[in-house]
């Protein structure tokens, strides 16, 4: 299986445009399933290989590795095997069957940034709603605000040219940074949908509906939650989930946790350290493609 894995690393390096730490973990994922094929049960030839075996595999590493650790390592099976199928190097991907295991943590289970990427692409146009909708998601992804802080933000609380905002939290504030794609969908609303929406009416308020007022929490979550049927996740997708992808996505790529608490508006570290146990264990190799939207 030496050489099938090594083809497989060269693909993910010069196809997929992965990273060399990302590459690393595959190989040592898959090295690691290649040799207890060899030492347990005798395999040497990659389509000599069973569901039975892979099942056999996973079963042992659930009894000595944690939830998230056998996870990551299915993932890599998983996509190695896909590649495999993909150049007819195999007739059958016996990975299909395998079931992702429960991670021990009572939290939600995070967007990828894979899931984000095809959630902003849904308000696809120029008209009114689409502009605001986009700048919504993007908004709500780039600093983590929750529902009630996103719908009270007036346009004063924005600053377009440095890329943060000033949210309000229990009679303080807070400073939050934001991205490029921020950046341009609130450049693009605030230029031309938002007038629109506003007609004749005068406001302050950033995201306001067709009447000229301010969104409902309903509206947001109405709004999200459409956008995530429509690009076809499979999680359930909710103004939450995109607060909790952008503190899950920025752990695992290294971000300091006490900024993290800090742009979340948490009064302490304890929720920040929970999701950290969870998912920092090695950010690329949890992600394939983790890198949030800058």
């Amino acid at each position: 299986m030496e050489e099938q894995i090594e083809q497989f690393v060269i693909y993910l390096q010069q196809v997929k445009g992965l990273s060399g730490n990302t590459v690393d973990s595959y190989r040592r994922d898959l090295c690691h399933l290649e040799q207890y094929l060899k030492k347990v049960q005798g395999i040497t030839d990659l389509r000599e290989t069973t569901p039975c075996h892979l099942e056999e595999y996973f079963q042992m590493l659930g009894r000595e590795k944690k939830a998230s650790t056998v996870s990551r390592r299915m993932s890599s099976v998983r996509a190695f095997y896909r590649y495999m199928v993909k150049m007819y190097l195999i007739k059958e991907d016996i990975s299909e069957r395998l079931q992702i295991p429960r991670q021990e943590q009572d939290m939600p289970e995070a967007l990828t940034v894979e899931e984000v990427r095809l959630l902003m692409e849904q308000p696809l146009g120029d008209r009114p709603r689409q502009q605001r909708d986009r700048a919504i998601l993007e908004l709500l992804y780039a600093t983590g605000i929750n529902v009630s802080e996103l719908i009270a933000l007036k346009i004063s609380d924005v600053n377009l040219r440095l890329g943060f905002l000033h949210c309000k939290v229990s009679g303080g504030k807070r400073v939050i940074p934001f991205g490029n794609h921020a950046r341009s969908a609130l450049l693009e609303y605030m230029d031309k949908g938002r007038e629109t929406l506003l007609a004749d009416i005068r406001s302050d308020i950033l995201f306001v509906n067709y009447s000229g007022r301010a969104m409902s929490r309903q509206g947001v979550w109405k709004m999200v939650r459409g956008y995530g049927k429509k690009a076809e996740i499979q999680k359930e997708v909710t103004p939450h989930s995109l607060r909790y992808a952008f503190a899950v996505h920025l752990i695992e790529n290294g971000a300091d946790l006490r900024s993290v608490q800090e742009m979340m508006g948490y009064s302490d570290m304890g929720a920040i350290q929970k999701l950290a146990a969870a998912y920092r264990h090695n950010a690329r190799e949890e992600y394939v493609l983790a890198h949030p939207r800058e």
